[in-house]
């Protein structure tokens, strides 16, 4: 997405900061006036990301960092009107955007809800505006949007699902969310403007395809029901074992042979594709399969089937109303596995294909909609439910 269409029928105005953290790296672009301006991803290096002890003491090195890049590239930080960040892990939330605020810092920053390198994202997008502010202030300039806010956008966490769909098998089981929220919510947008329909209208079911994968039901402007896409619920991934059954599991754990460390490792990094030929490139298993091995053929078909058995059975929340099924994410380039799971499901709604993924362009998209008035700041708690 390096350009954003029109907000309300009107282009798109105002210089947008958008940060992304990732494990090794931190992504950031900045847009004006809807068309990108530049788009960087820094790289750390495993020497300069030893001497942290936790990842969530990086956000002054990697704030520094974009703070040196955009110097380097011309860009005047008390230009920048909004700064979007990718979502961390945190709860309670629905999808929507959030300021940037005391809780959510304490949140993320004790890694409350989870520790990941994503949860830097809000930190440095905050310490980004506030120094914006700052610079602002001291040399007099009167902004046409106001205070620069860091936002986030649809994070990963955003719980909206029906309450029988929290339900598990014992009371300790309460299943909850995480998904690949940004993405699969600015698919939805763009379906709905290029079909000219409106999200009260539209039952979707969107499968998101990447190292994980995730498929969630869009409904009425809420995502109701999604797998999980660290938890150990949903499909098999090109790294990720998803479901297991228990008794084995248990076995294992008990075993003596793998810490607690290592085992989740075998379900998360190391499952999957991973677990069974060393990669988790789905262009290789593809290439593979083709050629005939068999053995790639199998997991191929297990690949698509996994997929398709988690796309349908969420039809039947909706008792199989549903107006389209979307496959995006980077996996959803590869012609032969959409196809294949097109085949699958197409009898319960038409197929739509949208490959890959663009957090930054998604973040910079929620940005405009900020500056244009177009939807609903919700405030974060840490402790409180937010209602619409």
């Amino acid at each position: 997405m390096s350009e954003i269409g029109n907000i309300n029928g009107k282009a798109p105005e105002g210089l947008v900061l958008v940060v992304n953290t990732g494990s090794i790296t931190t992504k950031f672009a900045v847009y004006k006036d809807g068309n990108v301006l530049l788009e960087q991803k820094l790289e750390h290096s495993v020497e300069a990301l030893s001497v942290y002890n936790d990842v969530m003491e990086q956000d002054g090195m990697r704030t520094k960092a974009i703070l040196d890049a955009l110097a380097e590239k011309g860009i005047r930080l008390e230009d920048i009107d909004i700064v979007m960040c990718r979502g961390g892990l945190f709860t309670p939330c629905i999808t929507g955007v959030y300021n940037v605020n005391a809780d959510m810092r304490e949140v993320l920053s004790t890694s409350r809800d989870g520790n990941h390198a994503c949860n830097l994202s809000a930190l440095i997008g905050d310490n980004i505006a506030q120094k914006i502010n700052q610079l602002r202030d001291s040399e007099g300039i009167q902004p046409r949007f106001g205070k620069c806010v860091a936002y986030v956008a649809d994070p990963p966490m955003a719980d909206e699902m029906l309450p029988e769909c929290h339900v598990g098998g014992i009371p300790e089981f309460k299943r909850t969310t995480l998904f690949h929220a940004l993405n699969t919510r600015a698919i939805m947008r763009r379906y709905l403007r290029e079909h000219n329909r409106k999200a009260s209208e539209t039952t979707a079911i969107i499968c998101h395809m990447g190292g994980g994968v995730t498929i969630s039901t869009h409904h009425d402007g809420k995502v109701i029901d999604t797998s999980h896409g660290l938890g150990g619920d949903g499909p098999i991934t090109p790294e990720r074992a998803g479901c297991c059954p228990p008794y084995p599991l248990i076995d294992m754990c008990f075993s003596g042979k793998y810490t607690k460390q290592e085992i989740k490792r075998k379900l998360i990094g190391k499952g999957g594709a991973v677990a069974y030929f060393g990669t988790n490139d789905m262009r290789v298993i593809v290439d593979r399969a083709k050629a005939g091995d068999p053995e790639y053929v199998l997991f191929m078909k297990a690949f698509v089937l996994n997929i398709a058995k988690y796309i349908v059975a969420q039809g039947a929340l909706v008792e199989g109303k549903v107006d389209v099924i979307i496959l995006t994410g980077g996996v959803a380039y590869s012609k032969d596995i959409t196809d294949a799971i097109t085949k699958k499901v197409q009898w319960l709604a038409p197929v739509a294909v949208y490959p890959g993924e663009n957090e930054l362009g998604s973040l910079a998209e929620n940005g405009y909609i900020i500056l244009a008035g177009a939807t609903k700041i919700h405030t974060y708690n840490k402790d409180r439910i937010i209602e619409d």
